[in-house]
């Protein structure tokens, strides 16, 4: 399974800590990414099926072991990944499946900007 990378906008960030669902955990790191039109129709063409949330195409990213996030320069980020942070991804196309399409499995995150938290600058 080749290694592949693409960039998109955080819209979801569990990468400090487990994912929940339903109140427990999944026992996996994960990041959905909002992708721009031609990144989208990339993955879309490999059997990677996407979601769409208000006209834009995301897809959701996992891992069930820690994942590096670093800093354009390659050093380890600190903080979190705040939702339409600008991140490069490093990760892997698991094998295809009948139903759920072509998985993908997150190795790493590269944030190339970090967007500002709404609402901070009112607290």
């Amino acid at each position: 399974m080749p290694q592949a990378t693409l960039e998109g906008t955080v819209a979801f960030e569990n990468l400090n800590e487990h994912e929940m669902y339903n109140g427990q955990s999944t026992g996996k790191f994960s990041l959905v990414v909002s992708l721009d039109d031609a990144t989208a129709d990339e993955l879309d063409a490999k059997g990677v099926k996407l979601r769409e949330y208000e006209g834009v195409k995301q897809r959701k990213f996992s891992s069930k072991y820690d994942v590096p996030v670093l800093n354009p320069d390659g050093s380890d980020f600190t903080g979190r990944v705040t939702r339409g942070s600008k991140v490069k991804l490093l990760y892997i196309d698991g094998p295809a499946h009948p139903v759920h399409g072509v998985g993908t499995y997150l190795n790493k995150v590269k944030v190339l900007e970090v967007a500002e938290m709404e609402g901070a600058e009112d607290f």
